[in-house]
């Protein structure tokens, strides 16, 4: 596929992008940004090695789909892309997005997908309709969740690591996810926050009871319960998922809301306890250890501040893409004996 991200490069728009690279290089032919074509990947999203950037269809390798790599505020494809979009379409390619506004609702694209033959993919689509009913879990398989104090932190990424690191412990686990990305990374899951509010957690538990035949399955977290905009799909997860324990995510050095930026992020302790309150209302349930997204500090900041965390919380801490979730592999196992 050819990933679209064209003039919006940073982690947290570019999240989409940014981890179908990191996570599915051999399906991306090249990145598309006008701005950066003749760079690599490397050198772009610091991930992905020398998969080229373009700066234009005509000059990407071979491809047959084109991946939307955003995932800005609201959902809305870029004006200023359509006309990609469009050249896409009649390039023959299949065009995937996760966005909200969906691809085959618009009719400029529809048409023009009708008339060339192609598929448009819109990831969020969805027909969820069944409310929770709490019957049939099974209680051998340890549901284990990832939650933050924010959105945008790395919620899915310490869910896939901690996964594959499970896995090469011998645990048979499975990554569930519920976001657009995670969906894309693992070729399965549900978008929870494109669900009608009264069948989220119908949702998250239908999740659950397709994939407990596996030991272990760790569910990627959305938004928060901290967040005024995306608290409610939080609840409806995490009420739904009823896991067994957590995984705190946060990013090191933010102080407020993203998006928000008067709203100031409540202390970890704070947001530990409130957490476990709202999982134990429906679970046994407790805070596990905790993942720091140290993305915009050194190697010596990062872990200060792991050690930092672990003296006052008390629980294992890491940076799961600079240390590895060894420490969050082992509280998991430790768990399940």
């Amino acid at each position: 596929m050819i990933v679209l991200t064209d003039g919006y490069n940073d982690a947290h728009t570019a999240k989409t992008a940014i981890c179908v690279i990191r996570y599915r290089p051999e399906e991306v032919a090249a990145v598309f940004d006008r701005n950066s074509a003749g760079r690599t990947c490397r050198e772009l999203f610091g991930i992905g090695g020398d998969i080229p950037v373009v700066g234009s269809l005509a000059d990407a390798p071979e491809a047959n789909a084109l991946l939307i790599g955003i995932a800005p505020p609201g959902g809305k494809i870029p004006e200023q892309w359509r006309p990609i979009v469009l050249e896409a379409i009649s390039r023959g390619l299949t065009i995937f997005s996760g966005l909200h506004d969906f691809l085959k609702d618009d009719q400029e694209f529809a048409a023009a997908a009708q008339k060339h033959g192609v598929r448009l993919v819109d990831v969020r689509d969805n027909d969820e309709h069944d409310v929770a009913d709490r019957e049939g879990l099974r209680k051998e398989c340890l549901r284990i969740h990832t939650v933050a104090n924010d959105c945008s932190c790395g919620k899915m990424i310490a869910a896939v690591e901690l996964t594959q690191r499970l896995k090469l412990k011998g645990v048979d686990a499975a990554f569930v996810a519920t976001g657009q990305t995670g969906i894309l990374v693992a070729g399965s899951g549900c978008p929870v926050d494109r669900v009608i509010a009264d069948f989220v957690s119908g949702a998250a538990e239908k999740l659950v009871l397709a994939n407990q035949h596996h030991d272990v399955i760790v569910v990627e977290g959305q938004g928060s319960l901290f967040h005024p905009r995306y608290s409610g799909v939080t609840l409806g997860l995490l009420h739904g998922v009823m896991p067994d324990a957590l995984i705190l995510c946060y990013e090191m050095g933010r102080t407020a809301v993203c998006g928000m930026e008067e709203v100031q992020l409540a202390p970890l302790e704070k947001v530990r306890e409130f957490y476990e309150s709202a999982a134990n209302l429906m679970h046994p349930c407790r805070v596990i250890g905790v993942a720091v997204n140290g993305q915009k500090f050194s190697d010596d900041e990062v872990a200060a501040e792991c050690d930092r965390v672990e003296r006052e919380l008390g629980l294992p801490t890491c940076d799961v893409i600079r240390h590895g979730p060894d420490k969050l592999a082992e509280a998991v196992v430790e768990l399940m004996n």
